[in-house]
């Protein structure tokens, strides 16, 4: 059972490299873990969701398919992939070798998933980039699907330290929102927390790790030595593509004092029972 994407299937017919989301823009130079705290958060999440094999998963806007490995490698009983785009979705079904395992066509606010049909949901860079309506729209919809006890993981961007002023958390999300052309939404720890808290889930694990998804350290430790090389060699030969990298990266260790990524594992709490 394998999901191998050589050069990110979801740009494979988007040549405009100047108006191409970021994440695509690397995908399609080969990088595969485009999560803002690497494969280092995303094991430490699944680890804190601790997945079993009698789990039935859920995985939001799974992309590239990095974690969706990670997850199968524990088995679980079953797995769903929403994903936004039919294409992606069909291109992803062909690479899964399980019929436990599929990928639907829909999303994350509306997944039309049976009501308390998932024991864990993930979802990994994907509230960040959304408005403050959807974000609540997503975790409603998380809330709604899995089942008393279900566990829910996020990882996504955020903003340090606490006390960061509304002008320069402002200044941060247009910078980012320019320089990958998507929507950069971040907040804070104790935003992101309170967002959690507030549809209703109890949190069981938080983690902060810096985000240097474009740094040598992390490339590697992410992608391993020769995919990195192979990655930077795609990088070199295409001049507009280099643009574009070079300027994402210049935006990050810009703001680089200010961001982290961040990890979540939160549970749908019991009902109340009578005494």
């Amino acid at each position: 059972m394998t999901i191998e994407t050589e050069t990110g299937t979801p740009t494979a017919a988007n040549p405009n490299i100047e108006k191409m989301p970021g994440y695509q823009l690397l995908a399609r130079m080969g990088k595969r873990v485009l999560r803002p705290g690497g494969r280092e958060l995303t094991e430490e999440l699944l680890a804190g969701i601790d997945i079993g094999r009698a789990d039935h998963v859920v995985e939001f806007a799974p992309g590239m398919g990095a974690t969706a490995r990670l997850i199968f490698e524990r088995r679980p009983a079953g797995y769903v992939g929403v994903e936004r785009d039919e294409h992606s979705a069909a291109r992803f079904n062909a690479t899964i070798g399980d019929n436990r395992y599929r990928c639907i066509a829909s999303s994350a606010q509306t997944s039309n998933l049976d009501d308390a049909s998932a024991d864990v949901v993930v979802g990994e860079a994907l509230l960040t980039t959304q408005s403050d309506d959807n974000k609540k729209r997503i975790l409603d919809e998380t809330y709604r699907i899995l089942r008393p006890g279900g566990r829910y993981g996020i990882h996504e961007l955020c903003l340090q330290p606490e006390a960061l002023d509304a002008e320069t958390q402002s200044e941060i999300r247009g910078n980012l929102s320019r320089s990958i052309r998507v929507g950069a939404r971040p907040l804070t720890v104790s935003d992101w927390r309170n967002l959690v808290e507030s549809a209703g889930f109890e949190i069981r694990l938080e983690s902060t790790v810096a985000m240097a998804l474009l740094e040598p350290r992390r490339m590697i430790a992410d992608e391993g030595l020769l995919r990195t090389a192979r990655i930077v060699f795609n990088i070199l030969r295409n001049r507009r593509a280099r643009r574009r990298v070079l300027t994402i990266r210049r935006t990050l260790r810009r703001h680089a004092d200010h961001l982290a990524a961040i990890g979540i594992v939160a549970a749908k709490p019991w009902p109340a029972t009578e005494a």
